[in-house]
């Protein structure tokens, strides 16, 4: 079997299966259908590597009401091919999937079926059609909100909403995006000091990973700047590398992360804090700061000082109870747990015990 790229794949099994089925068997019906549930594939970064485990023709459809969900279900049980343009349709992980092995009865097929309401209150914490507050954005994990956005919708049978939810999903609200760069900026502020000294008392290892956390909140800074959804982990450089401008940014950071002394690192990661926070004052997102480094104090590490953009950020937010919030950002700015981030219900309890249950609703 060659390698289709995963969208490709479940577009054409859309149109070409799942779609003329259900038009056969369930005439009439409205539903909504695309790929938005997560995988490399929403991202355009899949490859044949990708195929080694839960692979194969896939499709989300959603319904508007729950007691549509069983006979579409059953519909797709009862006539769903073996394959689909040599790939099984019915797999389980594992190498099987790799080789195409079609599995036993019982085996689960590659098409979901969700009241689209209840499947975005379970992937999100919310359903946008009826508005977030500042504290469902701050409660939801980007890498949900690059796959919701990215992927793609190959049917919107219900009336455009899957198309409007994903158009209430493009960005922040300008209050909590300055709300959240801020955030970012302050956990630049409370490490840019570390890596020097540490290097400083013959810690080189730990220096390295003082740039490591810098250089991940630097990435992630960057690309809210850019308005884009930061990736997890796996992505993150990746899609960091695609922004137009962030060749400063890597090159800076290698160099901090490489090997040398850390007079040969700093600059490096000089180059990198300056360069983001020119972003920042190309964003506009409030009044420009001078973007250069100083010295920290009379120590002799050069830093930013992030502190400045912290407050003129915080400044800029006109909501004041958002502009009163700890600043300590998105669940992912301070939560890396997969099985916190990964389930809505838990990134929200977080979040409630981090800030309170009123604070920024």
């Amino acid at each position: 079997m060659s390698f289709v790229p995963g969208l490709t794949l479940a577009r054409r099994f859309h149109d070409e299966v799942v779609g003329p089925l259900l038009a056969r068997r369930l005439p009439g019906l409205p539903y909504s259908a695309g790929l938005l549930d997560g995988g490399s594939e929403l991202l355009g970064l899949d490859t044949p590597r990708s195929t080694d485990h839960d692979w194969g023709p896939r499709t989300q459809l959603f319904v508007a009401a729950a007691h549509d969900v069983a006979p579409v279900r059953a519909a797709l049980d009862a006539e769903l091919p073996a394959r689909f343009l040599g790939w099984p349709t019915r797999y389980a992980g594992g190498p099987e999937a790799r080789l195409g092995t079609v599995r036993a009865d019982g085996d689960r097929h590659g098409v979901t079926v969700d009241e689209l309401g209840g499947w975005l209150r379970e992937r999100l914490g919310a359903d946008p059609r009826t508005g977030l507050t500042a504290a469902d954005w701050l409660a939801t994990p980007t890498q949900r909100l690059a796959e919701l956005t990215g992927g793609a919708v190959f049917h919107d049978g219900l009336d455009g909403a899957l198309t409007d939810v994903r158009a209430r999903l493009a960005w922040y609200p300008d209050d909590v995006w300055r709300y959240v760069l801020a955030s970012g900026w302050q956990r630049v502020a409370q490490a840019e000091h570390l890596a020097g000294r540490c290097a400083e008392v013959g810690d080189d290892l730990g220096s390295r990973v003082v740039v490591a956390g810098l250089a991940r909140d630097l990435m992630r800074l960057g690309l809210l700047l850019h308005r884009r959804w930061p990736p997890y982990a796996k992505w993150l450089g990746t899609v960091f590398a695609t922004l137009p401008d962030a060749a400063p940014v890597v090159d800076g950071l290698a160099a901090a992360l490489g090997p040398g002394d850390w007079a040969a690192r700093e600059p490096g990661l000089v180059r990198a804090l300056e360069t983001v926070a020119g972003w920042t004052n190309d964003a506009a997102p409030a009044p420009p700061v001078d973007p250069s480094a100083r010295p920290f104090h009379d120590r002799p590490f050069l830093v930013l000082h992030a502190c400045r953009f912290v407050e003129t950020l915080r400044a800029a937010i006109t909501d004041p109870q958002l502009r009163d919030r700890p600043p300590v950002g998105a669940v992912d700015q301070y939560v890396d747990s997969v099985d916190v981030l990964t389930h809505a219900d838990r990134a929200r309890r977080v979040a409630v015990a981090v800030v309170g249950s009123s604070a920024g609703a």
